[in-house]
């Protein structure tokens, strides 16, 4: 293998610099060459890319989100646009290709392999939603975000005696707002995996409140509900005035964590050892500090196990 390209794709998160670095020093210590496509699929249907060396690749581990930056493509769902992306890669010279990214984009990284091409795909995505991996790339960023924002929200709750919903990210999956009331010893987590009673979640915090306690945090997965409405139906029974926090992008962004960085080093360097191994068509992931190859078939048809021990945990906490 002479050239290896690599592109991030769909959602941006911390730690994708870090494992292009990682990728980039691998390739170079194997005589091997590395572009890097702008913008994802699309940067690969318009053959964008540049080339990728020892100063292309420095000063950026601590830096969140991808320099090579992100984006969707509709475009590349398509036969036709597959079909491009290939003559794309094989006017280019690449000989294989590294896809950073979540669902979405590894199955096109998949697409990719059913057409011939050597892939090895990397999960990057805060929703931590990815089959046969632990932890995916940026989580840990995005929960000590979470947390940092939590502890100071709950400084001026407690100051004006208020509750407030805090609205997380996670789309189908409850990982960051669970995990995340749990190490900020919120009252209640509100998550898409599990049905929540409103009426005694309401309950619980009036009694919270006449106790004398000073605030209430409830931290809520964007797939669970609507913030704003969940405060409107809960005002006025709770004793606490109720506000709100959409906490958003923000989650995505900043210098990735210490795991992240480690992460992200070890899994770019496996995807370029492997594509130079003759492996391909794989996933790499993580899986009881062991970094682990599955086929993205398995990857795309399999479901992310329920996170139960950190339910559990949950529970008996009371949340």
């Amino acid at each position: 293998m002479k050239k290896i390209g690599i592109l991030t794709s769909g959602g941006d998160c911390s730690g994708m610099n870090a494992t292009i670095r990682a990728a980039v020093r691998t390739a170079l210590r194997l005589d091997i060459d590395m572009v890097g496509f702008r913008k994802g699929y699309t940067g690969l249907l318009k053959g964008d890319c540049i080339p990728l060396d020892t100063r292309a690749a420095s000063g950026i581990l601590h830096r969140g989100g991808t320099f090579l930056q992100s984006a969707r493509c509709a475009e590349f769902r398509t036969p036709e646009g597959q079909r491009q992306a290939l003559d794309n890669l094989q006017r280019l010279g690449v000989d294989g290709l590294v896809v950073l990214g979540g669902d979405g984009s590894l199955t096109g990284a998949l697409s990719l392999h059913r057409l011939g091409f050597p892939v090895v795909g990397i999960p990057a995505s805060i929703d931590n939603d990815i089959p046969f991996t632990d932890m995916a790339l940026g989580v840990d960023t995005a929960l000590n975000n979470i947390i940092y924002a939590v502890d100071c929200i709950k400084d001026t709750a407690s100051s004006h005696e208020r509750a407030f919903v805090i609205e997380v990210m996670g789309r189908n999956s409850g990982y960051l707002a669970s995990v995340a009331a749990i190490a900020s010893g919120a009252e209640c987590a509100i998550i898409p995996e599990r049905t929540f009673d409103l009426d005694e979640m309401c309950r619980q915090l009036h009694l919270r409140f006449e106790q004398g306690r000073d605030n209430a945090i409830i931290i809520l997965a964007e797939g669970a509900g609507n913030a704003q409405e969940i405060a409107n139906r809960i005002k006025d029974t709770i004793g606490f005035e109720i506000r709100v926090t959409v906490l958003g992008h923000y989650q995505r962004g900043g210098a990735p964590t210490v795991f992240d960085r480690l992460l992200a080093s070890r899994l770019g360097k496996r995807a370029v050892e492997l594509l130079a191994g003759g492996t391909h068509g794989v996933m790499v992931g993580l899986a009881c500090n062991a970094i682990i190859a599955t086929p993205l078939e398995d990857v795309i048809k399999g479901e992310k196990r329920p996170q139960d021990e950190m339910l559990r945990l949950a529970e008996v906490l009371g949340m």
